[in-house]
């Protein structure tokens, strides 16, 4: 079944917040409309392709649920655009629900989603690991287990930065998250059963890796001011996508130095070899120019080059955003035939970068 949107741009899908006290330079009517009248957006700017129930904030495939094939589908807190609503598209997601600005979606809404994109071969969830992601996640699995729906679970957490933060248990999900999009998507397309897209996501995951940076904080619509500030000299090393701490404060660097340090935490933590052949990303936070994205790649290809590793894809550009922070992260992943051709699948979402 198909759901259309139903355009209420001014329905109360976020939480309440208190008025806006503070000013602040954003395009925005009511803070609490942010996420629904930007996906409303998107749903308008995508007729053909995607749908939106907005009383669950739900973004979903026209053509979905397939019952051949097994729907995959996630959902985090907004302002990482285009993670994850802008990853709905054939050879992506099937499906993304998405809560409030760094806000977990409510159980109700993966419930919602789940029952909406139930096929006879199953729902894979994608889950980024953080505490009010898992709880909502693993709440809704439940009940939608009990009415007979079968559900396969991978848990992300690509973050090298920190073992534990103020939002997770264990390491954070942040950018290596686009590679099981991609990955499982591409097999769901070609009819992989559920067992075997939840192994595919597990070892995606087992080989991908990920640190952050940030040169400043960001600006949620409905807090109105930034949710953490660094003086001009200063850099955020292992920033979290919500603003979490990282591994410390520091001293602004050259660009070099930086990636340097990003690198050096990813390559020696899997660990990654001589001979391998890996993917490359540099994703900007949402406030980085797309010039510096590229003056960072150029050290970050040069380092793979240096340590033996063949660069098979690279991937410039905004993935996985913390609304406008000046930032970056810097994602490996190490690379086999499979995972090679299933990256390289044909896929059609609206961010227009696989």
């Amino acid at each position: 079944m198909n759901l259309r949107p139903i355009c209420h741009p001014t329905s109360p899908i976020l939480p309440a917040y208190p008025p806006q006290t503070t000013p602040m330079k954003k395009f925005v009517n009511d803070p609490t409309a942010f996420v629904p009248e930007m996906l409303e957006g998107l749903a308008l700017a995508n007729p053909d392709t995607l749908r939106w129930v907005p009383k669950y904030n739900i973004i979903h495939r026209t053509d979905a649920p397939n019952a051949d094939k097994v729907s995959v589908i996630q959902g985090s807190g907004s302002g990482h655009e285009p993670a994850h609503v802008m990853a709905v598209g054939r050879g992506m997601l099937d499906a993304a629900c998405p809560g409030g600005v760094f806000a977990a979606p409510p159980m109700d809404y993966v419930y919602e989603c789940t029952k909406l994109m139930n096929t006879p071969r199953g729902v894979l969830h994608l889950i980024n690991n953080y505490q009010g992601d898992r709880m909502c996640w693993d709440m809704a699995r439940e009940a939608a287990e009990a009415e007979g729906i079968r559900i396969g679970t991978v848990i992300i957490d690509d973050d090298v930065s920190v073992q534990n933060s103020t939002y997770t248990v264990g390491r954070r999900g942040v950018a290596g998250n686009f590679f099981v999009i991609k990955a499982c998507g591409a097999a769901s397309e070609e009819g992989r059963d559920l067992d075997q897209l939840v192994a595919l996501g597990q070892r995606v995951n087992g080989v991908v890796r990920t640190m952050g940076v940030a040169l400043t904080g960001c600006t949620p619509p409905a807090k109105g001011k930034p949710i953490f500030t660094l003086a001009d000299d200063e850099i955020e090393v292992g920033i979290g996508i919500h603003g979490e701490p990282g591994r410390r404060r520091a001293k602004l660097v050259p660009a070099d130095k930086i990636v340097e340090e990003m690198f050096e935490a990813v390559a020696g933590d899997l660990p990654f070899a001589k001979g391998d052949r890996v993917g490359l990303m540099i994703n900007g936070l949402g406030g980085t120019p797309i010039s510096e994205l590229y003056l960072l790649y150029r050290k970050a290809a040069l380092l793979c080059r240096d340590r033996g590793y063949t660069v098979v894809r690279n991937y410039v550009g905004e993935y996985c955003t913390s609304l406008e922070m000046a930032g970056v992260s810097l994602t490996l992943i190490r690379l086999d035939a499979e995972l090679e051709r299933l990256l390289a699948a044909p896929a059609e979402c609206p961010i227009r970068v696989f």
